[in-house]
């Protein structure tokens, strides 16, 4: 017999032989999961792949995604398979949910908060990084650290500005001394300083010495995270030790290992006897005083030392980049600075709150540019998306459990047709117009700059305090800031949302 079939048995035909079976395989599963989806609900549009494991998608995402073009990739994405709806099903290798529709961010973030979380794989994805954290963990994990962070964001804590002060002198001074800044570079600096010294008692001086190893370790180690987490169950073709990533986690860590040395060298009474009103009270000491598993607060410190730092930094550098270009809006706000500071006092809580053109320029530049322009849940358990099913787009999303949620504040918060219609006399969707606010409100989950539900930022209040603070003292000192750039500045995503070229500015 084996003679019979020996002819047969050519590389070519083996070759064919397993292409047939990986077709029939695919066209089974697919036909086994869809049937197992339609019991929950509807099918949404399809973005088909054509290579095994989704390849091509894959190559598509990181093509776009390494040439800074990620808000592209969704759009075309939607306009060419969503079939007039801003929801798809996508994936390379996986069923993957891509939504910007409010809706189904609403179901993921509040309504159905139970069915969906960030999910094992996330957790150990950037596990290495950053650990048990508040922004990598589900159910009592998270609830715990939300528990032990919460009460160092109440509000007396948030009115000593003292901190902002202190870096926003040095930061002025280097400004003035410069001419022409990079803006990016300057606040990155800048929010580094201030947070490491909220946070642990010391800034790590960036300010005064640009060349920290801490600063370059903890961009490295983000940077390659951020590659990490979009290549998904394929990312452990990620060269990690190449790129330098687990070298860079142990110098952020050798850093903050010292802080955390001199907080648990403080008896426990100690540690409690000390209150946010005492000289040298830190975040730090207060984690510890909660516990003392040096993991836990590891962990800790880094996931809201990256909330702290890059956030702040990038949102202030959107809108002095917009600023500049609008001097007319600078000239606004530096009279609404006039009108209730003055140009010598430093801006009390009160002020900040009372500055209704302050707040309408950080709500302008939150809107056009969300802190975390893409994010992503994965279903807990079999449930559903409220709406995008359907031929005609209208139905629940059948969603099984494993199933990742990627979802887009950026693409949502610049869908022209969830605002008021142009007729209407409403500035256009995506020119910054801080005038926009003082009559119009956005529409329910159409506008979450800070995500939305259980797991809102329980640190928008202070990273709102520091960029207020920020703009009122920089435009006490400056009657106004001018462009210095021949180029748009493109839009750079790796965790958070921060200009992919330099922002050069001078200020006056």
């Amino acid at each position: 017999m084996l003679e019979a079939i020996s002819p047969y048995l050519s590389f070519s035909n083996f070759a064919l032989a397993l292409l047939i079976l990986y077709v029939v395989s695919s066209t089974v599963s697919s036909l086994i999961l869809s049937a197992r989806i339609r019991k929950l609900g509807a099918r949404g549009p399809i973005r088909t792949t054509y290579f095994p494991l989704g390849l091509d998608m894959l190559y598509e995402v990181m093509k776009y995604f390494l040439s800074d073009k990620n808000y592209e990739f969704w759009l075309q994405t939607f306009d060419k398979y969503g079939k007039g709806g801003w929801t798809i099903e996508a994936g390379s290798g996986e069923r993957v949910i891509l939504t910007a529709e409010p809706e189904n961010i609403k179901a993921i973030l509040a309504t159905q908060f139970k069915d969906y979380g960030k999910g094992e794989n996330f957790r150990k994805d950037f596990y290495d990084f950053l650990g048990n954290g508040i922004f990598t963990t589900d159910g009592e994990l998270w609830h715990n650290s939300r528990q032990l962070i919460r009460p160092q964001f109440i509000k007396d804590r948030l009115s000593d500005l003292d901190i902002f002060e202190e870096h926003l002198q040095i930061l002025t001074k280097k400004i003035e001394d410069a001419g022409e800044v990079d803006m990016l570079d300057m606040f990155f600096r800048y929010t580094l300083d201030a947070a490491t010294h909220f946070l642990l008692g010391e800034s790590v001086e960036s300010l005064i010495n640009p060349q920290t190893e801490f600063a370059d370790n903890f961009y490295n180690a983000q940077r390659v995270q951020s590659i990490i987490a979009r290549i998904g169950y394929l990312n452990w073709f990620v060269p990690r030790r190449y790129l330098g990533f687990y070298d860079s986690i142990r110098k952020v860590e050798d850093f903050v290992n010292q802080y955390i040395d001199k907080a648990l060298a403080l008896s426990q009474f100690e540690l409690e006897k000390k209150t946010s009103h005492d000289e040298g009270y830190t975040f730090l000491h207060a984690l510890a005083a909660y516990t003392r598993d040096r993991r836990v607060l590891r962990d800790q410190i880094l996931n809201i030392l990256l909330a702290g730092r890059d956030t702040t930094a990038c949102t202030l550098t959107w809108a002095i980049y917009e600023l500049s270009r609008q001097p007319h809006i600078t000239a606004k706000l530096r009279q609404e600075i006039i009108e209730h500071v003055g140009l010598e006092n430093a801006p009390t809580y009160q002020n900040l709150k009372d500055m209704k053109y302050l707040q309408h320029i950080l709500n302008e530049t939150l809107r056009l540019y969300p802190v975390v322009p893409f994010n992503v849940r994965m279903a807990l358990t079999d449930t559903t998306l409220p709406t995008g099913g359907g031929p005609e787009g209208n139905q629940p999303i059948g969603i099984l459990k494993g199933t990742p949620i990627g979802y887009s504040t950026l693409v949502m918060q610049r869908r022209t047709d969830i605002y008021p219609p142009p007729s209407s006399g409403f500035p256009e969707v995506l020119k910054f117009v801080p005038e926009r606010w003082d009559h119009w409100t956005p529409k329910s989950w159409t506008y979450i700059p800070f995500n939305g539900g259980p797991r809102i930022c329980i640190g928008q209040q202070f990273a709102l305090t520091e960029m207020g603070y920020t703009l009122v003292r920089l435009f006490q000192k400056f009657k106004t800031v001018e462009n210095r750039m021949a180029w748009a500045p493109g839009l750079h995503t790796d965790i958070v949302l921060q200009p992919a070229k330099e922002v050069k500015v001078t200020f006056i």
